[in-house]
């Protein structure tokens, strides 16, 4: 199991910029295919933006594309989130999700999670 940290959240105005990392606590987890996903209150948690252990796809969500980008370091053992262009409807607590198999854009039992961070958009 990968513990997972986030952090970066915060408030912002609209059209402004947050950066979210998600640090893993192993050194495998450079191997590992990450996801960000995202719940607002009263809403189901939905996919935002997933990358691949080598960094060579990307995915993103529609409502997001074009504004957010993932990333990864792995001496750091870092996931990132670049969020620009920040709309009221982004708020939301966001997590980190290892899954436990292929990456997917629903959540399944037996992923890991981090304990989320919330990001708070105002217009």
């Amino acid at each position: 199991q990968v513990q997972l940290v986030e952090s970066g959240g915060g408030s912002v105005q609209a059209g402004g910029s947050l950066r979210l990392s998600c640090a893993g606590s192993e050194r495998t987890f450079v191997r590992y295919n990450v996801a960000w996903f995202r719940q607002a209150p009263g809403k189901e948690r939905e996919f935002v933006a997933a990358i691949t252990w080598n960094s060579v796809f990307t995915y993103y969500a529609n409502s997001v594309k074009g504004r957010f980008s993932i990333g990864r370091d792995g001496a750091k053992n870092t996931v990132y989130l670049e969020m620009n262009s920040l709309k009221p409807e982004d708020t939301a607590v966001y997590y980190c999700n290892v899954p436990l198999g292929a990456l997917s854009t629903n959540p399944r039992p037996g992923d890991d999670w981090g304990q989320g961070t919330q990001v708070t958009v105002s217009s």
